[in-house]
């Protein structure tokens, strides 16, 4: 999964690059279609892939995670 979102954000910024450097009349469409897949494949595939495995109430600011970092500064102090 890793080795096909790196190769479709490359696919996707040479398009971006391509079209920018070629002088052609589908130039902007080049642009276009690789902005697109950024958004709308790359992105989002990437963010599954990274929080696939994570548990959600990890990162979310509840009064027990609150309590831990409170703790955790107070270690530190």
């Amino acid at each position: 999964m890793k080795y096909f979102i790196a190769i479709l954000t490359l696919a996707s910024l040479g398009s971006i690059i391509t079209g920018y450097l070629i002088d052609t009349e589908y130039s902007q469409q080049l642009i276009g279609f690789g902005v697109a897949g950024l958004f709308i494949i790359v992105f989002p595939l990437f963010s599954y892939y990274r929080w696939k495995d994570k548990n959600l109430k990890d990162y979310l600011l509840t009064k027990k995670n609150l309590e831990k970092m409170r703790e955790y500064k107070e270690g530190k102090e």
